[in-house]
């Protein structure tokens, strides 16, 4: 077992123990059961215990008479679609299994949103020019949207997915960045950094990334405010079978007049006030790992030009966001971001 967990009770506890233990992780909902090799072999909720008391069971009797032993669980490989079923279902705690069914993990689906097999790349190396003298001395990452910073934002909401290595590009007041997000422990999680040492446009920095975790691959800014749904992003990214896939904004254009539709010169038809909606890059992109190979290493090279790469190879799609959605790049943005923080949910 790699993790000490409160809720986790040797089958030879008396009733009693699984009860102090329910109460003092409450949040958790779940008692896990496990033999002496540790493998796992049932669980306890309030309610099994309520039922077997009710059946004449004693609080002295072994927790092994409560426990329930048709429990669900994952295993090294994650399966999205098997957690989101689980959470249609209810189930509030999950443990990951190794193949001895030893316990490594348990995860908490209140908390959670789902497990998502993904590398994050955030991108915190810009100077934000555009909000100066507010970044004279802070990095725009650090700027304080609320109770938290803009990166600290973008690390929960992707932690709420599930997501636990996330490499960080720094480069402008590199040093302040790294002491204040640090390795990722306070979050439980693993954060590493690649410190570029000349501007490598928005793709080129990973080209400086040896390893990665997961074969899927998320790169954002982490001066967005936002609270895309990564588990659709995801999914929709899986089941088209593409190599890249960019979440895009949804931008409508009104015209205020009837406009003609001509063909040499006469009019064949006329549409009265249109509205046309377009879709524009909003900095966040999914790749396959083998799609990073087309990036030069160490040159300075741009979303787009891989983009266009994957393009021509007909495995670019888009994904819109249909949520909230702002960059924060000049000061009337860094007002909005104040302001909407307000009525922001963080559980969404």
């Amino acid at each position: 077992m790699e993790k000490q967990y409160k809720n986790i009770l040797l089958h030879s506890e008396k009733g009693y123990e699984a009860l102090r233990r329910l109460d003092d992780v409450i949040n958790n909902h779940t008692i896990f059961i496990v033999n002496d090799e540790e493998s796992l072999i049932g669980t306890i909720t309030d309610g099994d215990m309520r039922r077997g008391l009710l059946n004449g069971l004693s609080l002295e009797q072994p927790v092994l008479d409560f426990c329930f032993k048709d429990y669900v669980y994952i295993n090294n490989s994650t399966d999205v679609y098997q957690i989101k079923e689980f959470r249609k279902k209810g189930v509030k705690t999950l443990p990951r299994l190794d193949d001895k069914k030893r316990i490594v993990e348990i995860y908490n689906l209140d908390e959670l949103k789902t497990l998502l097999p993904i590398h994050a790349v955030l991108m915190a190396g810009g100077r934000g020019e555009r909000l100066r003298p507010l970044t004279d001395d802070i990095p725009k990452p650090l700027l304080s949207i609320g109770d938290k910073s803009i990166i600290e934002r973008n690390i929960d909401r992707l932690i709420r997915y599930g997501i636990e290595s996330i490499t960080i590009t720094v480069r402008y007041l590199k040093e302040k960045i790294i002491d204040r997000i640090g390795d990722g422990s306070k979050w439980g999680i693993k954060i590493n950094y690649i410190e570029e040492d000349k501007p490598l446009g928005t793709i080129g920095c990973l080209s400086l990334i040896d390893t990665f975790s997961e074969d899927t691959v998320l790169l954002m800014n982490s001066d967005l405010l936002t609270n895309i749904d990564f588990e659709d992003f995801y999914l929709e990214f899986l089941e088209s079978n593409a190599e890249m896939s960019v979440a895009s904004i949804p931008y409508s254009v009104s015209i205020p007049y009837a406009i003609l539709e001509l063909e040499d010169n006469k009019v064949v038809d006329f549409k009265e006030k249109p509205k046309n909606t377009y879709y524009a890059n909003a900095g966040i992109y999914l790749m396959k790992r083998e799609v990073l190979n087309e990036i030069p290493r160490n040159e300075f090279f741009n979303a787009t030009d891989l983009m266009e790469i994957v393009m021509k190879r007909k495995g670019l799609i888009h994904s819109p966001i249909t949520g909230l959605w702002i960059d924060i790049g000049k000061p009337d943005d860094y007002k909005k971001a104040l302001e909407l923080v307000k009525h922001l949910n963080d559980r969404e």
